[in-house]
């Protein structure tokens, strides 16, 4: 995790339209150092949208998103950096190992790692047979593993997760837990997406409901 102190992020009467339908009315919350936001909403409610909205992937039709007190427009190769996005898809080449895709997306992040370290990463996943598998060759959950053990070698202080609990079995969904829980204690910052209660030690979420209804696009009341 990066070494900034309390670092902050801030979102300002977010807006987001999808063709004339408004899926972010509005939305404002103050997010700090330890603490976490889960998102929650029926499918096509627009997790997904307000998760990439929050990376600077989607420009918002309105609003502010801040980093540190700056708009992340003004500073976005220093938030990229901040920030580890983890997408609904896994993003895996289907050629390569897990061992081989973790040590490309590490060299990628500037934070590259041997192969022991990889091997170390999947093993906390439960992924040591299959890590010299190619990927096209792992099942659902076993690719979705992988892209979760990118989360070892992060030094982000911003974890953005679209649904990373799909397609894990319960001792996954543990160690997912812990590993989250850890980075939560060392002071990052959490915002993820699930259709499923998680409790995590510690502080209590701040919560985000997402409606699919026209007329009901977001309680902000939570946040």
């Amino acid at each position: 995790m990066s070494a900034s102190a309390d670092p902050a992020l801030q979102v300002r009467k977010l807006r987001y339209y999808r063709g004339e339908r408004q899926l972010i009315h509005d939305l404002s919350f103050t997010l700090t150092a330890g603490h976490w936001i889960h998102i929650r909403g029926s499918n096509g409610s627009g997790k997904t949208t307000l998760l990439r909205l929050l990376a600077g992937l989607l420009p918002a039709e309105s609003g502010q998103i801040l980093w540190q007190a700056q708009n992340i427009q003004g500073q976005y190769s220093i938030y990229q950096q901040a920030l580890c996005y983890l997408g609904h898809t896994n993003g895996l080449k289907d050629e390569l190992t897990p061992v081989e895709q973790l040590a490309w997306t590490a060299a990628l992040r500037g934070t590259p790692i041997n192969p022991a370290k990889a091997h170390q990463l999947l093993a906390h996943f439960g992924l040591s047979r299959q890590a010299d598998l190619p990927c096209q060759d792992l099942s659902q959950g076993q690719k979705r593993r992988v892209a979760l053990a990118r989360l070892g070698y992060t030094q982000a202080a911003l974890w953005l997760l679209d649904e990373p609990f799909n397609a894990l079995d319960d001792t996954a969904c543990q160690q997912l837990e812990r590993q989250l829980e850890q980075h939560l204690a060392q002071g990052g910052l959490l915002i993820l997406s699930s259709h499923q209660a998680i409790n995590l030690s510690g502080a209590p979420p701040q919560m985000i409901h997402l409606s699919s209804s026209p007329d009901d696009h977001i309680t902000p009341d939570h946040v």
